[in-house]
């Protein structure tokens, strides 16, 4: 990890990478896509989460930013909505493309970075803008980011996120000490995080599903009062933030407890550290 130069095309960067990540991802356990193929009725682990969090969504027409391969956009899309999902990596929308047309769901997708998203959807707006985890570190701003929310937005519609927390993403595990230590900034910079990865996230199917030939990645941080502050400046009014001692995915392994929900604690002291939050808002005028 190193601080690298802002004017660096973190859109390719961060594309190729993705395109890289949607194969391994669509084939890997975690992301359930057989049980999808296999069960009309299942959701994923994160909407089946916050669905008490989620209300009704039968009849809205929604739209699903940095949706990836799909999974939570085809769960909306189970529960009655009318969805949209869009995202910058054309490999990852093959792959939303396919499951969605191996169950038969009406899913428009559309390729597009979250900042070109009103421009993309041809000025549609729509009653739900849904984000789900791991999407916003990826933008260099969050008050872009929340001005397309606003944008894409009817009045009286509804942001919903559901995103790791910002405390979590400061952290890591220090070599010497074997303790969390918070190492990474909290606060938005003006300068990306240089990553150099050459695995992903989840555990592939097999040896053969490991391979990423673009191991750079450039993110950023978003404090949470950042965040929310954005959202305001923007013409939304928050309406609910809770925050959770769970993230569904494994952060530090040997140190963490899975649940059926795929949702995992600190195995000691959970109550001690935020790991994600849920936030709802909605568009007054």
């Amino acid at each position: 990890m190193t601080s690298a130069d802002p004017a660096a095309d973190y859109l390719a960067i961060n594309r190729a990478n993705w395109d890289d990540r949607a194969p391994i991802h669509a084939a890997a356990p975690d992301y359930d896509v057989q049980r999808f193929l296999d069960d009309p009725d299942f959701l994923s682990g994160v909407v089946r989460f916050d669905r008490p969090r989620l209300g009704d969504v039968a009849g809205l027409e929604g739209v699903h930013l940095q949706c990836h391969i799909g999974t939570d956009t085809l769960s909306l899309s189970r529960l009655g909505a009318t969805m949209t999902g869009l995202d910058l990596s054309g490999a990852s929308l093959a792959e939303a493309r396919r499951i969605a047309a191996a169950v038969g769901a009406d899913i428009d997708y559309v390729e597009s970075d979250v900042y070109a998203a009103a421009a993309a959807l041809g000025g549609r707006t729509f009653d739900l803008v849904y984000v789900s985890l791991g999407a916003r570190c990826w933008l260099p701003s969050v008050d872009r980011w929340a001005e397309v929310v606003a944008s894409v937005l009817r009045p009286g519609g509804r942001l919903f996120i559901r995103d790791s927390h910002p405390v979590l993403d400061t952290l890591d595990v220090d070599e010497s000490s074997g303790l969390l230590t918070a190492t990474h900034a909290y606060f938005e910079t003006a300068e990306p995080v240089v990553w150099d990865q050459a695995s992903t996230y989840v555990a592939p199917a097999d040896d053969e599903d490991r391979h990423i030939a673009h191991t750079t990645t450039h993110s950023w941080g978003h404090g949470l009062g950042e965040t929310v502050s954005a959202l305001l400046r923007h013409g939304l009014r928050l309406d609910l933030l809770e925050e959770h001692d769970s993230v569904p995915f494994c952060p530090f392994a040997g140190r963490m407890t899975g649940d059926d929900l795929g949702e995992w604690r600190l195995t000691h002291h959970p109550e001690r550290v935020p790991l994600s939050f849920s936030l709802g808002a909605t568009k007054v005028s």
